[in-house]
């Protein structure tokens, strides 16, 4: 077992590579921020392929594996990394096809996501009084911050199941800080529903997207929620990115504060993500 909390902040990425086989690594605050790709990270990428690494870039992206595939290409990730992506939207579908598809649903999310169920788009509802399950991948555009909105739609709804595509509650977008559909499933829950989730933390994800059987794996992350926790729950080892969800948070208290206020583990620790 590492040293609590181990910073690679001097020593690089390099000086834990090769100690494991597999990798999940989160796209979003360690690839990218939204807007931009972080250089670092991608040769990071290129090293673990010179060392014949095994590594998933598993995302909590409520939509299909191609879509985050074609979004990271055009932001300038080559193709032949692009096919590591695995996402919660993609274990989600899976799910969807073998259990929910003739069933009518209620979409919660911007139309963007609406990719996520075109093969059964024709059971989408427009009266949630008539969805047989809700379906939250985010939030709709009119109420991306009125999350009081959410409590009064679902308020009469909760004897029907909430399928969350996303278990983030917040993601930063460059500097501006979004809801995202866990904090919409969580309002579900506080009023006596009951969720499905997929992606991280939850485990079904990460066997989803790779065979895991007899490796020593590292998650890497920047959300303690879900990067963190997921590595924990399966008790896998896990590497915090520092300049990420927590960054703001990370100025008032230290990390040991921080791994008691959310209740995990934290085997190492980096800025960002650097060979």
């Amino acid at each position: 077992m590492s040293q609590m909390n181990l910073n690679l902040d001097t020593n690089g990425f390099r000086s834990i590579a090769n100690s494991f086989d597999l990798f999940f690594i989160d796209i979003w605050g360690v690839i990218h921020n939204g807007i931009s790709i972080f250089e670092d990270s991608i040769n990071v990428l290129d090293e673990l392929d010179k060392l014949n690494k095994e590594y998933v870039l598993l995302t909590n992206a409520p939509r299909p594996n191609d879509t985050v595939k074609n979004f990271l290409i055009k932001m300038g990730l080559e193709k032949i990394k692009s096919e590591k992506v695995y996402t919660s939207g993609e274990a989600a579908l899976e799910n969807l096809s073998l259990k929910w598809k003739d069933k009518k649903f209620f979409h919660i999310g911007p139309p963007r996501d609406f990719d996520l169920f075109k093969l059964f788009e024709k059971n989408k509802v427009d009266n949630i009084a008539d969805a047989e399950f809700l379906l939250c991948t985010g939030l709709f555009e009119k109420y991306e911050v009125e999350l009081d909105y959410y409590k009064s739609l679902l308020k009469n709804i909760t004897d029907i199941k909430m399928i969350c595509t996303n278990p983030d509650l917040v993601v930063d977008r460059g500097e501006v800080r979004e809801y995202c559909a866990g904090s919409v499933a969580k309002i579900f829950e506080e009023l006596g529903g009951f969720v499905d989730y997929f992606g991280k933390p939850y485990p079904l994800v990460y066997n989803q997207s790779i065979n895991t059987n007899n490796k020593k794996i590292l998650c890497i992350g920047d959300n303690l929620n879900t990067d963190i926790r997921g590595a924990n729950i399966q008790n896998f080892n896990s590497l915090l990115i520092l300049n990420g969800i927590h960054k703001k948070e990370l100025i008032n208290s230290n990390i040991n504060n921080l791994m008691k206020k959310y209740n995990v583990k934290i085997d190492y620790t980096q800025t960002v993500l650097k060979w």
